[in-house]
């Protein structure tokens, strides 16, 4: 997945209001979209490199939009808005092999009254149907472990509670988390930081929900799907 417009490096001053970031730029100091609400643990440190992107819109009020972050010579995207597009384009250029047999896509389809996936899978030469739901990943607290949540999430437990429902319906559950950083050795559940989601999701496992695990490439151009990370699962 490509980014709209090449790189802009610069050095992080501070984020704000959730959803707004200085950046300096040179001699320039420039305020960004941060198109991540989450508490980006460990990431917001003021001096970190960043790279952001400029926007050809000209009607956006943020001209610029915060993309990478790097932290002990390890780079994050921050940008939760590209994870989906990321996967979306792995699974039209049948690069999980998981997938290869559904040959029809549609993204955000309703399940139930209150949820949407982010993947709808159909095999149209037998019907087999799947639900793919995906995780952005950006925590990684030590040795290269990435880890999922990095705050409370009662809508990632709701995901995993509606995938066991499809699952028991007769549809194939997916959750894939797509670790958004580079040096990812291995992944985990957070179960300090969300207990509920760590019972919710081994819940989900034991219910035949199948889980993947990917790291990001990074170029100058753009973010692609890597390769298949361990999960790892503390009892």
């Amino acid at each position: 997945m490509n980014f709209e417009n090449e790189l802009i490096s610069g050095v992080l001053i501070k984020r704000y209001k959730r959803f707004f970031v200085d950046i300096k730029v040179k001699n320039e100091t420039i305020t960004a979209h941060c198109p991540n609400p989450g508490s980006m643990f460990n990431l917001l440190k003021s001096g970190n490199s960043v790279w952001i992107t400029k926007s050809n819109n000209q009607n956006r009020k943020l001209k610029y939009t915060l993309q990478i972050i790097k932290v002990n010579n390890s780079k994050f995207c921050v940008n939760t808005h590209i994870t989906n597009k990321i996967v979306h384009e792995s699974l039209e250029k049948k690069i999980i092999k998981n997938f290869y047999q559904y040959d029809l896509i549609k993204p955000e389809k309703k399940f139930g009254t209150d949820t949407r996936f982010d993947f709808f899978l159909t095999n149209t030469q037998n019907n087999k149907k799947a639900f793919l739901e995906v995780k952005s990943v950006t925590l990684n607290r030590r040795n290269n472990h990435a880890e999922f949540p990095d705050a409370v999430t009662s809508r990632g437990k709701k995901h995993l509670q509606n995938l066991i429902l499809a699952n028991k319906q007769g549809y194939t559950s997916y959750l894939m988390f797509l670790i958004q950083m580079e040096n990812c050795k291995s992944f985990g559940i957070a179960s300090d930081i969300d207990p509920e989601y760590f019972e919710a999701f081994k819940e989900a496992i034991k219910n035949n929900v199948k889980v993947l695990c990917y790291d990001c490439k990074f170029s100058t151009k753009g973010i692609k799907l890597n390769k298949e990370i361990k999960l790892k699962i503390n009892e």
